[in-house]
């Protein structure tokens, strides 16, 4: 690698218009002058961002949820997550999405990371976390109307084989379990 500096350029924003709004998400189009000059196009979806959970059980077993994912075209095993509510607190949000998916509450919530999935196109910023001392819901909130979400476990070794061999697929499930094993 070189010493020379990078220069880190921006871009400014000479035009915006609405594609499409949605319930989860909008598209916007931006016309965007570059650095240098250049006059281009950015198309952004914006996401009121969300949060995922890693439940760890006394005997380290990650409790998962396993769903349909229609943008996959398939099952998906993922940690719990959810999308955060207008203006919502993401610890708030997490004990939330957690219970709803799993029927479990946390002793202790511990914030892991903050990420962005796809800052190529996205807005959408994921607040991870892991939770211990789980315990069962006394009153299980109910899942979303518009959610089939069935729970399983895996032990730690199943979980990191099961990324090898492609049975776990889900980046924000795989980069949120790597992360929490660091605490554990």
């Amino acid at each position: 690698m070189s010493d020379e500096k990078r220069v880190v350029s921006c871009e400014t924003v000479l035009e915006t218009s609405e594609i499409y709004s949605g319930k989860v998400i909008h598209v916007r189009l931006n016309t965007v002058q570059l650095s240098d000059g250049m006059i281009t196009k950015r198309e952004i979806v914006e996401h009121r961002g969300a949060v995922c959970i890693v439940p760890i059980t006394e005997d380290r077993r990650i409790v998962m949820v396993r769903q349909f994912r229609l943008a996959a075209g398939k099952n998906l095993l993922e940690i719990p997550a959810g999308t955060l509510e207008q203006g919502e607190n993401p610890d708030v949000c997490a004990a939330r999405e957690l219970e709803e998916e799993t029927g479990l509450k946390a002793a202790k919530l511990t914030a892991l990371f903050s990420a962005y999935l796809a800052p190529g196109y996205s807005t959408e910023l994921i607040h991870s976390y892991l939770a211990t001392g789980l315990a069962t819901a006394e009153n299980k909130l109910s899942q979303d109307a518009d959610e089939r979400v069935f729970t399983e476990s895996v032990s730690i070794d199943e979980f990191l084989d099961k990324v090898k061999s492609g049975d776990i697929q889900d980046c924000k499930s795989i980069a949120s379990v790597l992360t929490a094993l660091t605490y554990l």
